[in-house]
């Protein structure tokens, strides 16, 4: 994780039973961020937590649903031949069953991917069908690159560490989820267009998606920062999406 310069406040991070002071140096200055972690703010975070400790299961019928309304909103009007399918490789799943792609991230990356389905379809059936750009002839698998974006933005909000913030980065998200439940979920999709953005800015192929992943991440972390930027509708990046 980043912590901007490492520099911190020679000060208690916490004040009080519920206020939370970071202090860090941005633009050559030292700033801080206080805030209140209010009950409805703390029940947000522990939502959001208890979303990402949960695995992608099968034999559950509410995971099985997911899949296929996932497939459905893929896929408007073609029928799904079953959960175990060759047809989930035209999506960008590695075999016949998905369910092995959600190890790395759990069930929050197919509600990320539905989300993003449903929210944005322009945005998802562009990047799905690979239209605009110089495409690579060896492309990044979709399914499977959401999963990973999934991944890396949960390494980058280090949200399950502790309660207390760490880095500016996360103590922004965390102010940013309190004022919209759906924070994440909106950031996947910022992120999601921002790595096609960069893959064919950088006329990358699939052996390079590590790199393409890790410089999505620098932009999201930037952008973050910005200023004026106090929710994810603020993001430069969001404008990509439609």
């Amino acid at each position: 994780m980043i912590s901007l310069d490492g520099a911190t406040c020679g000060r208690p991070a916490w004040i009080g039973k519920r206020l939370t002071c970071v202090c860090f140096k941005r633009k050559g200055v030292y700033e801080g961020i206080c805030f209140n972690i209010t009950p409805k703010q703390e029940e947000r975070l522990n939502r959001l937590r208890h979303r990402m400790k949960v695995y992608f299961d099968g034999s559950r019928p509410d995971h099985q649903e997911a899949l296929r309304a996932l497939w459905s909103a893929t896929y408007p009007g073609k029928e799904l031949h079953g959960l175990i399918s060759d047809q989930w490789k035209e999506m960008g799943w590695q075999g016949r069953d998905p369910s092995t792609d959600f190890r790395g991230a759990g069930f929050i990356s197919l509600e990320n991917l539905l989300f993003f389905a449903k929210t944005f379809s322009t945005s998802f059936q562009c990047l799905l069908k690979k239209q605009g750009g110089n495409r690579s002839a060896w492309e990044y698998p979709f399914a499977v690159a959401g999963v990973n974006i999934t991944f890396m933005i949960m390494q980058m909000l280090d949200l399950d560490a502790s309660v207390k913030p760490r880095t500016f980065i996360r103590s922004v998200f965390l102010q940013m989820l309190s004022e919209n439940e759906w924070a994440f979920d909106l950031l996947y999709c910022v992120a999601f267009v921002v790595m096609d953005k960069q893959w064919l800015e950088k006329n990358a192929t699939y052996m390079e998606f590590n790199e393409v992943l890790k410089s999505t991440r620098t932009q999201l972390e930037r952008e973050l920062l910005m200023d004026d930027v106090l929710r994810i509708e603020d993001m430069p990046s969001y404008t990509l999406l439609c």
